[in-house]
């Protein structure tokens, strides 16, 4: 079994400072750790992006083969070919909320759908950037009936303007191959469910 060689305690922060606070914070760390050699680290600054925990939840319609994905702008895309990205539905997770309660309300606002916390399946829990950033990931799989989903969506105050798109499953796994999806969140979940229907196309 893997497991790590060190524990939170053996690190230690001995500063934080707020570099900058706006729609998101960063903050300057100053820290020191164990060594896998023995003893500490010398101590040093590092920045770090604090973006927080979030919910992604696939949306899968069984009867029809398609998955309800989101297509939204995203500032970090702007270098891409596109800065418009393919999504499976996502959002932040408030203080005294759970993943699973921001998973049922994303659904409902950025593409009309209604879940219960019940047909969510976890997929998985991710770092999405270690390096510099502590935003964390939940991932989530429901299956729903798409039949009426559809439209544009979105809270106008955070500026946001989402189309929903209702795309066939093999054409939603070629999109990851061909790089036109490229965000990591719907990567890992679309490549989580290709697995689970090759899964079950075999029983």
């Amino acid at each position: 079994m893997i497991k790590p060689t060190y524990q939170k305690d053996d690190a230690k922060v001995h500063k934080k400072e707020t570099c900058y606070q706006g729609f998101f914070r960063m903050s300057k760390l100053t820290l020191q750790h164990k060594l896998f050699k023995g003893g500490w680290s010398d101590t040093f600054t590092r920045e770090m992006f604090e973006r927080g925990e979030a919910t992604a939840v696939l949306l899968y319609d069984p009867k029809q083969d398609v998955i309800v994905l989101t297509e939204q702008f995203r500032v970090g895309a702007l270098d891409e070919i596109s800065p418009w990205q393919y999504e499976v539905v996502a959002g932040m997770i408030d203080e005294g909320h759970t993943p699973e309660q921001v998973a049922v309300r994303e659904t409902q606002e950025e593409c009309g759908a209604t879940i219960e916390e019940c047909q969510l399946i976890p997929v998985c829990r991710y770092l999405s950037s270690s390096g510099g950033c502590n935003e964390v990931l939940h991932v989530f799989y429901a299956e729903i009936d798409s039949t009426h989903v559809e439209g544009i969506h979105g809270l106008d105050h955070e500026s946001e303007d989402i189309r929903v798109c209702k795309v066939n499953s093999q054409d939603a796994f070629a999109a990851v191959k061909s790089g036109v999806i490229a965000n990591a969140a719907t990567i890992i979940a679309l490549q989580w469910l290709e697995l689970r229907l090759i899964k079950q196309a075999q029983l």
